[in-house]
This record gives C-alpha cells, sequence and structure tokens, in this order.
C-alpha cells in the first residue's frame, strides 16, 4: 500500500472473472485492507498538565511517582524536552508535528483571535499523528483533556471538524476545555455531551474515569482485533487547577513543605544532580523577579503556602498513580514491551497562575482578582474536595521549575518550557535508566512515532498537500546516548515572552509576567531586554553574555524574527483583557441574544451571548403551579455564575462573584400558578470592567423584587462549567439549592428562555412582549 497518500484507497489488483464461478481457476483478489506494518508497536501517549521540570521525583522533585520513576528506571529520561509554554498551543503541536503558529494554535482557544497563527483553526494541510496512524491500520482512542476545539464550535451545531473524533481518533472521553472540575467535570464522549457515571458522593474522580474508559477500551480493541496496534492518547487533566483529591489523599503530604520554597529548590536540585538530569556544575537560576522569598511571608501565608503545595503533590502522586492501573494492565497482557509509553510530565512549565498568594478559587485568578490568605486560612479543611478550585502561589511554581528562571506562559526561558519525559519501550530501546541529553521540543513528538513504528510522513490526507513538518524524530537517540542532537533551531513565543535556541545558544526576552493580568502592567515590546546564554557550558541560563557577545545576539533576534515570520508568530499579541471579549478580538463573537427551548445547555460562554461588563435581560416563558420549585436557567456554578430558579415559591436571581459573595435578590410575593413571563433586567453601571449593577425581577410585566449586585465578575464565570436551562449541572452556583438530586431541576414547564445583552434588551419591544404572550398561552 502507498503510505504517502492517506487514506490508502484499497483498490483492488486487475483480474479477469469467469462468467461462471464453477469456471474460476484462480481465486479472485481481496479487497486489500490498510494494515500497520508487521509488528508496529502499540502507543500510549500520557500528557500531564501544567507539571514542571523539578516537580516529579523522576526529575528530582518532591512529588513522589513512583510509576514514572520505575517507567524511566526500565528505559529512558530526557533530560532536555521542550514545550510551548501554554496547553493548547503544545497540544496542538504534539499532535501535528508542527510549530503552534503555523497550526493557528498561538495562544489557548478561549482568547484566540482572527489572525495568522491565532485563529484556533487547524489547516487541514497540518494532519495529525491520530490521522496517519489511523490511515495505517491502528485503532486510535483519546481519553482526557482536548483543548483544541474551537469554544465556538463547541455546540450541536458544530462543525465538528476540530472535534477529536474528527482528527483522526476512532474514540473520545473526556472534556473539550482548557480545565474541569476532577469531580464534576463537562464531559464529552464522542461528539455528544454526557454526565459523570457517577457523583462526588458516589466516589467520582476524573483522572480514575478516564483510566478506566482507557483500559476497558484496550481490552475491547483487543477482543475484536488480537494483532492490531492501538493509539492512545490520555491526556489529564491533572495537575492544573483545581487542584482536587479523592477523600484520604489531601493529608499524605502534611509538614513535608514546611522548608518552603527557597530550601525547596536547593533539595530538588541536589536530587536532580544525583540521578543525572542536570550536569554536576549546574547553577540554581536567579530567582523570579516580583515572588517574595519564603523568610519575607507571614505565618498565615506560609501556612496557606504549605497546604496548597501539600494539595498539589498530592495531586501529582494521585495521578501517576492512575497511569500506573493501565500500565500493570498492559503488563498482564502482555503488551507492555511492545508498547511504546512516552510519559511527557507536563505540557509547559509549572503554573503561577495562582498568583502571589495562591488562591481557593483560580475563576478569580483569571478574572485578575487577587486572593486573600485570610480568607483561605479559614477554609482550609475545603481544599482538595469539590468545594475548592484551589491554585498553589507562584513561589511554588518557580520552585517545581527547578533549576531553571520563570514559570508557564514564559516562553522566553526554561522553567516555562522544559518538561521531563520519559520514554519505556523494551522491545525497542537497549537502554535502561539512562538519560538522554539531545535538545528536543514537543514537535518531535509526531516523526518520532510514526518512525518507530516503521511508517513515513504523507504527503497527503485526505486529498490535501501536507505542509512540510518542523519536528525531527528522537528515535536515532533511543539505543545512542552519545549521538549529535538532530533539533539545533528552534523558536518560542508567547504574550510577547520570546526567544530562539540555535546550536546551543539562547537569546531570549521575557516580556509579560504571568499573574500581570491588567495591560497596563506590561511594557511596550520594544523596551523589552534581550539576554543571551550559551547552554553548552550554562545549563540553566544563568550567565547572561549579551554585553559580552553582542554581535552573536544580535544574530540570533534576526534568526527569531526570521522564523517568527515563516510561522506567523506577528504580530505578536500580549494582550489579556482585550482577548477575553471575542467582539474585539476578532474571533467568531457570541450572539446578542438567543433563543433556547427545554432540554438546551452545556453550552460554552463562547455560544450565548455574554452578559459580562453589560446590561442584559433574562426571559422565560414557564407554568407553574403551588409546588414549583427548581433552576430555570443557570450559567457557570459555584466558583462564578449566575442562576434564576424558584424555591419557597419565589423567583430569585443569584449572582456568584467567584465564590467570595453570593447574592440573591429575591421576589416579594410568591410566583402564582398559571402560565407567566419572568424576567430579570440587569442595569450595569458602566464606566469599566467588572463594575456592579441594579437587578429587577419582573413577572408579566409588573416588578415583583429588585436588589443590586456590587461587583461582576469581568471575563470568565468558569472555564468548565456551562448554561443549561432548567437545571443547575455541575456545582452549583448557590447554597441556596446546593448539590439539590438532578440539579434542583425545574419541576414546571419551561417554553423558552431568551437572553439578550445590552442596554436595548431592557426595554422589550411590543412586539417581543407580543410574542413572549403567544408562546406563554
Amino acid at each position: 500500500m502507498d503510505r504517502t497518500h492517506l487514506p490508502f484507497d484499497g483498490a483492488r489488483p486487475s483480474y479477469d472473472p469467469a462468467v461462471d464461478v464453477r469456471d474460476q481457476d484462480a481465486a479472485l483478489p481481496a479487497r486489500p485492507l490498510a494494515q500497520a506494518p508487521e509488528g508496529a508497536p502499540n502507543v500510549l501517549l500520557v500528557l500531564l498538565d501544567d507539571m514542571g521540570f523539578g516537580a516529579s521525583s523522576a526529575f528530582g522533585g518532591p512529588c513522589r511517582m513512583p510509576v514514572a520513576e520505575a517507567l524511566a528506571d526500565n528505559g529512558l529520561r530526557y533530560s532536555r524536552f521542550h514545550t510551548t509554554a501554554l496547553c493548547s498551543p503544545t497540544r496542538a503541536a504534539l499532535m501535528t508535528g508542527r510549530n503552534h503558529h503555523a497550526v493557528g494554535m498561538g495562544t489557548v482557544v478561549e482568547i484566540s483571535t482572527g489572525r495568522p497563527g491565532y485563529d484556533a483553526t487547524r489547516p487541514l494541510s497540518a494532519g495529525t499523528l491520530a490521522q496517519t496512524l489511523s490511515y495505517n491500520g491502528y485503532a486510535t482512542g483519546a481519553f482526557g483533556k482536548w483543548h483544541q476545539t474551537p469554544s465556538w464550535e463547541q455546540t450541536a451545531a458544530g462543525p465538528f471538524d476540530r472535534w477529536p473524533t474528527r482528527e483522526g481518533f476512532d474514540r473520545f472521553y473526556g472534556f473539550l476545555g482548557g480545565e474541569a472540575s476532577q469531580f464534576e467535570p463537562t464531559l464529552v464522549e464522542g461528539t455528544t455531551f454526557v454526565d459523570p457515571p457517577r457523583t462526588p458522593e458516589e466516589g467520582y474522580h476524573l483522572s480514575e474515569d478516564l483510566v478506566d474508559r482507557a483500559i476497558a477500551w484496550v481490552r475491547e480493541v483487543r477482543t475484536h482485533a488480537p494483532d492490531k496496534p492501538w493509539f492512545c492518547y490520555l491526556p489529564f487533566g491533572a495537575t492544573h487547577a483545581p487542584f482536587q483529591v479523592p477523600e484520604g489523599w489531601a493529608e499524605r503530604y502534611r509538614g513535608e513543605f514546611a522548608h518552603g520554597w527557597d530550601r525547596q529548590r536547593e533539595i530538588t536540585l541536589e536530587r536532580q544532580k544525583e540521578i543525572g538530569v542536570v550536569p554536576p556544575e549546574a547553577q540554581l537560576a536567579p530567582w523570579t523577579p516580583g515572588v517574595p522569598h519564603w523568610d519575607e511571608l507571614s505565618d498565615d501565608d506560609r501556612l496557606v503556602a504549605e497546604r496548597l503545595m501539600e494539595l498539589y503533590a498530592a495531586f501529582a502522586e494521585h495521578t501517576d498513580a492512575q497511569v500506573g492501573r493501565l500500565v500493570e494492565a498492559l503488563r498482564a497482557s502482555g503488551e507492555l514491551d511492545n508498547t511504546i509509553v512516552l510519559y511527557v510530565l507536563g505540557d509547559n512549565g509549572a503554573s503561577a497562575e495562582g498568583g502571589i498568594e495562591g488562591t481557593l478559587n483560580e475563576t478569580l485568578r483569571l478574572n485578575g482578582i487577587e486572593d486573600d490568605t485570610a480568607r483561605i486560612a479559614c477554609r482550609l479543611d475545603e481544599l482538595g474536595t469539590p468545594d475548592s478550585y484551589a491554585h498553589y502561589p507562584a513561589g511554588w511554581a518557580v520552585a517545581m521549575d527547578t533549576p531553571y528562571q520563570w514559570t508557564k506562559q514564559v516562553a522566553s526561558h526554561y522553567g516555562g518550557t522544559r518538561n521531563g519525559l520519559v520514554v519505556h519501550w523494551p522491545d525497542g530501546i537497549a537502554g535502561r535508566g539512562e538519560v538522554r541529553h539531545q535538545w528536543h521540543h514537543v514537535v518531535d513528538v509526531l516523526p518520532t512515532l510514526l518512525e518507530a513504528a516503521g511508517l513515513p510522513l504523507p504527503v497527503s490526507i485526505d486529498g490535501v498537500e501536507q505542509q512540510p513538518l518542523d519536528g525531527v524524530s528522537f528515535r536515532y537517540s533511543f539505543n545512542d546516548a552519545g549521538a549529535p542532537e538532530r533539533h539545533v533551531t528552534q523558536y518560542f513565543e508567547m504574550f510577547g515572552n520570546r526567544g530562539i535556541y540555535h546550536h546551543g545558544w539562547t537569546a531570549v526576552a521575557k516580556h509579560k509576567t504571568p499573574w500581570a493580568t491588567a495591560q497596563r502592567d506590561t511594557p511596550p515590546m520594544a523596551e523589552d531586554r534581550w539576554e543571551l546564554y550559551d547552554t553548552r557550558s550554562d545549563w540553566t541560563q544563568t550567565i547572561d553574555l549579551a554585553e559580552t557577545h553582542p554581535e552573536r545576539l544580535a544574530e540570533l533576534q534576526e534568526l527569531f524574527l526570521a522564523e517568527a515570520r515563516r510561522n506567523h508568530v506577528l504580530p505578536m499579541d500580549d494582550q489579556l483583557s482585550g482577548r477575553f471579549d471575542a467582539r474585539t478580538a476578532g474571533r467568531p463573537a457570541p450572539p446578542r441574544s438567543i433563543r433556547l427551548l427545554p432540554g438546551a445547555g452545556r453550552l460554552r460562554e463562547d455560544a450565548v451571548p455574554s452578559l459580562k461588563n453589560t446590561s442584559f435581560a433574562i426571559r422565560a416563558a414557564l407554568s407553574s403551579d403551588a409546588s414549583t420549585e427548581g433552576v430555570v436557567v443557570a450559567q457557570g456554578g459555584g466558583f462564578g455564575g449566575w442562576a434564576l430558579y424558584v424555591k419557597d415559591g419565589l423567583l430569585t436571581y443569584a449572582y456568584n462573584f467567584g465564590a467570595v459573595t453570593v447574592t440573591h435578590v429575591r421576589a416579594g410575593t410568591p410566583l402564582a400558578a398559571g402560565d407567566h413571563v419572568v424576567e430579570v433586567l440587569f442595569t450595569y453601571d458602566g464606566g469599566g470592567l467588572g463594575r456592579g449593577g441594579d437587578v429587577r425581577l419582573v413577572v408579566d410585566g409588573e416588578k415583583v423584587g429588585a436588589g443590586r449586585v456590587e461587583r461582576t465578575l469581568p471575563f470568565f464565570y468558569s472555564m468548565d462549567q456551562t448554561l443549561d436551562v432548567g437545571l443547575d449541572r455541575g456545582t452549583p452556583v448557590t447554597s441556596d439549592y446546593g448539590r439539590a438530586a438532578r440539579g434542583f431541576a425545574f419541576t414546571g414547564r419551561i417554553r423558552e428562555v431568551v437572553i439578550e445583552a445590552g442596554d436595548d434588551a431592557l426595554t422589550p419591544t411590543d412586539e417581543q412582549l407580543l410574542k413572549a404572550t403567544l408562546v406563554t398561552h
């Protein structure tokens, strides 16, 4: 079969049939099927989220990960493997073998723009690893975090071209967004939204569920196709916030981080030298500016920071244990030796998005709002449970990136881009417990796996000519520790943080600070200072040579610009707040109004009108009786959002400001039995982002209640929880109804819900009122 043009057309060879089968002397040729090469290995690609180079015990860190260690001790550790500094870009590069801007993923999908390099739309000329393996006879399944489908395409209307099952996977079970509650996630099976199979009270945890599904899928493949190789992609939501663990796990590290993050860096570097993932002469990179040292913290600050780091470490260990269940299932079935396992310990550096203080609710930080350690200290018993959405302070992120500078988002420095990689393949790798120091990048995974499977890079997929790969296979290094490295040039860019690697030298410019969300905190890019490092002798980018080698720095700056132009990096964009609003960012904007029928739900924020920083109206036509109660419509959840519901006969609007305050506006009189048009009319104060506003509750044209919301969330209600009609899925917006059965489903009848954004939504036209009346009756 011609494996360079996929899919294989399966055409039969020419033949000469007899008129009567009795006269057929030779057997007629069967239709040839696409089959993998003889002996092709299975592929297990495990990707963890938001884990720095110095976090896992497999790379000298404090988080006990015995499965990663065991796989490394029976395989290889790669000490100079790199990602892109952010999640969606790394995943797109991983799946395509092309640089992230070259496939439209210059940032995460939620803040994409319409510009080349940043539109979150993979070109068909950049076929995926899953497509190539599937068309070559592999079974393919993905279980976990996807984060590559444009958020405005995550509805029943699609299009589904950029959903996993249209990007080469036979099976998908997981979530499409950037993060998910481990207890109450918004799940997708194939292209259908589904509820978790159990509740938190019944012991549900997402990481465990994903591995259950992966194990079951591998067994199903083997049952029906004993000789067919498979590709299992297992990208966990862990260890991204929220840090949430099953009962009994949060206490496992109690007291182990009392020495603080400064000392932790020293301990980790000592261990890293012992296991050989950094050279003996490696130094700790300079401390990150703006992050306090441990001895500068108050007692409350240290207590909160300790507990949050303990929780993160437990989360990491729990995730590793789930990988271990899958590994043991493969060992028991006899498949482990011919399965090439790539265990990628992080899709970027450790995350500093918890801010300087850390947070009990990451939604606050996403909205540019600081948390309060005194508030967290009073609620430490909630950490790790469904009632917290925790993230550790930036100081721990710096420590988890030991021995390098900076963190996630900072693509200029290795703290943002260097991640541990374990490769395990007993049938294909002779060495055991060895370290490989060749420099490589996430775009190299695709060509490596194709070479290991004996497959060529396709020239065309589905009739579309393929653009060149940016990745270089590192299969050459599997059995040759001393082989010269082959990936010798690589640019980096994220939010204006930028750099270039070239034959051991790096020229870098740090631009934006991860926890600085306001544009005023970021200077123009022309003011950035470039640094120069010779990483052949300065492993950790510690000794800046910019002043002593200005000619080399200038050469590398020009090389960066050339690579940036080639890959659609320019113009670089350091905005955050300006890209949260689709209308100003340039990506497809959500509608200004939407009509939702009963059963509508699981709608992401880019799929419905944005009710942030504006006036709005929510109108529902419904029928009730004296006992009617439940949620009419809700958006977001317990860590940010709003809900319109009836409880104790009273129509109520609840606004949840980042789980810090929940405002309730209630009707003064019970809702009478009968048909009604109920309304929430919100008049925004204006004058900036995240301001307050006045709320009116109206039933059949008559005001029945009023109140005020003093502060609103400017950018996100939730990265995971959705808008639903007739119930509140996931974490409840308010404890007023809490985790009621079936999401406090509405017991009356909802005919439709209309949501409109903007000042003109507050005064409906006669036609709108007439329509509402007709719908009601």
